[in-house]
């Protein structure tokens, strides 16, 4: 998964995170630490659109023991290592687990969107990966 176009997010309104404006975004979560500092840096990305596959599109195939590099804008690279890999119905996220845990490693959460695609209320699940970092260069 390759990006070139990296947005900020925001909590919305409603207490969710806010969704990148593109399929070829990732969102970075504001409130948190960015990758590399102690806590769980969270990015979302979409894993669709009406035009296609988006950049997080094969993240519920990802599996324990896969690397997850990403450049910060300093332009060293962080590689975490990918624990674990969890689908949550979107109405019981778990939000202390994703965005709250343990702020003494740094961590990563990778969040899109999973599971039965109602055309109503769109994907009913989230898709999370869970990581911690292994270096910085």
């Amino acid at each position: 998964m390759r990006s070139s176009r990296f947005v900020d997010l925001e909590v919305a309104k409603d207490g969710t995170l806010e969704v990148p404006g593109k399929a070829d975004q990732v969102g970075f979560y504001t409130g948190g630490p960015t990758p590399g500092q102690l806590g769980p840096a969270v990015l979302a990305a979409h894993v669709d659109s009406v035009k296609g596959p988006g950049l997080f599109y094969n993240l519920g195939a990802v599996r324990p023991g896969a690397k997850v590099h990403i450049t910060r804008k300093d332009r060293t690279v962080t590689t975490f290592v990918v624990d674990k890999v969890e689908t949550y119905p979107k109405n019981n996220f778990p939000t202390e687990k994703v965005y709250h845990s343990d702020f003494t490693k740094s961590e990563i959460r990778l969040v899109t969107c999973g599971g039965t695609f109602d055309p109503v209320k769109h994907y009913l699940d989230n898709v999370v990966v869970f990581g911690h970092l292994t270096s910085v260069a």
